[in-house]
């Protein structure tokens, strides 16, 4: 079972798939997942096997890490080109992420001003104004959409909502007219004697669709990379990741692959 999580607030630089050199923020329980989604993909595994007592880190805490470590690389010549939020769960669920938006402008802006900030959350929480203005602020809102259909995310992504709706979520992501990226992991394979598969034409139809009515300015395609909690899962090819690439490219949306 997959069970990588982060154990401190700020974590990296590593080198990420879709944005270079990333220094990581952890706004969540270092010993422990909180999400309000429960991807069967997710690589800090299945909340029910990590739940944690811990308090989050308040805000206090975060100013000093991220300082700290900025600092440092900032003595070691280093340049990260992002600061991104993602860590063990999503991010957008802290109570004081808004303001801690704004302490990382701050800190940003003053030791490591070539840096992008950017936010990789499941979207959830957009519709809290708090959330949807701190996201208007970053560089990068790196916002989730798997599948054009309620009943696909509902076997991958398993939002903690029961009334989660797809329509519902492509009204709220319209209220960023179109400035947010979207990111989405295509998949298949089997759960709990259920076939999974969100890169059918189907699928990808009806997704192109919700990406022309939202027309958001890239999208980022990727798919399996790490050991994943639920086993009988499978890469989806690079070859066909660039065939569903050239149609959002059709679209005139660049698009980024990471296979």
């Amino acid at each position: 079972m997959s069970t990588i999580l982060f154990n401190e607030i700020v974590y990296g630089p590593v080198h990420s798939r879709r944005m270079g050199i990333s220094l990581g923020i952890n706004l969540l329980p270092h010993d422990g997942k909180l999400c309000s989604f429960d991807c069967i993909y997710c690589e800090c595994g299945f909340n029910k096997d990590f739940r944690t007592q811990t308090k989050l880190p308040d805000r206090e805490n975060v100013y000093a890490a991220l300082e700290n470590r900025l600092q440092s690389l900032l003595e070691e010549g280093i340049k990260p080109d992002v600061i991104t939020f993602a860590g063990n769960g999503e991010p957008t669920m802290h109570p004081q992420f808004d303001k801690i938006i704004g302490d990382t402008l701050f800190l940003r802006d003053r030791y490591a001003s070539t840096a992008k900030i950017s936010v990789l959350s499941n979207g959830m929480h957009v519709g809290k104004t708090s959330v949807f203005e701190a996201l208007q602020r970053v560089d990068n809102p790196i916002l989730k959409l798997d599948s054009a259909f309620d009943e696909t995310v509902r076997l991958i992504d398993r939002p903690n909502l029961p009334d989660y709706s797809v329509a519902r979520q492509v009204e709220l992501y319209k209220r960023f007219h179109g400035n947010f990226i979207l990111q989405t992991m295509f998949l298949r394979g089997m759960l709990e004697g259920k076939r999974i598969d969100n890169s059918t034409e189907k699928e990808i139809s009806g997704w192109l669709e919700l990406v022309r009515a939202l027309y958001p300015r890239q999208v980022m395609i990727y798919t399996i990379d790490r050991e994943t909690p639920a086993r009988e899962l499978e890469k989806v090819p690079l070859e066909e990741l660039r065939k569903i690439a050239e149609r959002v490219g059709e679209l005139g949306i660049p698009t980024l692959v990471a296979g």
